[in-house]
């Protein structure tokens, strides 16, 4: 894919995620990036609109610069504010690129991920916020939810946005395929919001929109006495079958 395509279904993209109607992110919340090629990607300037955003809005960065400082120990904010102003491909930006942008990089070294979207979706984040949500989103609630968004979510406890986050969601991705023999599809992280990551940026949407409906569903189920998760046995299952695997590339 050209570099031309790859900022236009981002920009499509973005804008689906932050169509304020949808309730998934507003204002200056979330974040969306797409991957050039081995080293670099775009990843959205901070402080834009995701439902606003233009072609122009989206900095190109270095993955290998930006995430040298995850390994440094004692790196301060300011050093985060420098390594994130040093990952820039272009030196005369004046902008800066988002503060998530390390995790970004970090999950590119998957190289099936092409399109990633951050979100701070309300009925997610009414679950992410509660003191079920580790437990909610340990499941799975009925086939769609494993056609869309695989065996297992990916959840993280709330640690601080940027450098820290980005080492914290390192670490368990990295469990989570050792676990799991595969890549996850979503990381949903609590009292925060909500990673979608795919091959293509429909993949992300899709993802986004299965957990949204998802924790409508658990907001329901918890009203009345709580979740019944399908079994390994029956997730398993779903998640092999050939006429769902037709399904899950037709819906992209």
């Amino acid at each position: 894919m050209n570099t031309s395509q790859i900022l236009q279904d981002l920009v499509s993209m973005s804008h689906y995620l932050g169509d304020e109607r949808r309730g998934y992110a507003i204002l200056g919340e979330g974040n969306t990036s797409a991957r050039i090629d081995g080293d670099s990607l775009y990843i959205k300037a901070s402080g834009t609109c995701l439902g606003t955003m233009t072609e122009k809005d989206f900095l190109p960065v270095s993955i290998s610069r930006v995430t040298r400082i995850l390994d440094a120990k004692d790196a301060t904010d300011a050093d985060v504010k420098e390594a994130l102003r040093g990952s820039l491909i272009d030196s005369g930006e004046v902008r800066m690129p988002s503060v998530e942008t390390m995790m970004h990089a970090l999950l590119y070294a998957y190289p099936e991920y092409c399109f990633i979207g951050h979100t701070h979706p309300v009925a997610t984040n009414g679950i992410l916020c509660s003191v079920n949500a580790e437990a909610a989103f340990s499941g799975r609630l009925c086939p769609d939810h494993i056609v869309v968004m695989g065996r297992a979510t990916v959840f993280v406890p709330y640690v601080d946005p940027g450098l820290v986050l980005a080492r914290e969601v390192r670490d368990r991705v990295r469990s989570f395929v050792e676990r799991e023999n595969e890549l996850p599809k979503a990381i949903a992280l609590q009292n925060h919001g909500l990673f979608a990551l795919g091959p293509t940026a429909k993949a992300v949407t899709n993802i986004t929109d299965m957990a949204e409906k998802m924790s409508h569903v658990l907001i329901g189920v918890y009203s009345a006495g709580g979740p019944q998760f399908m079994t390994p046995a029956d997730i398993d299952r779903i998640a092999t079958r050939p006429d769902e695997k037709y399904r899950q590339d037709k819906i992209g």
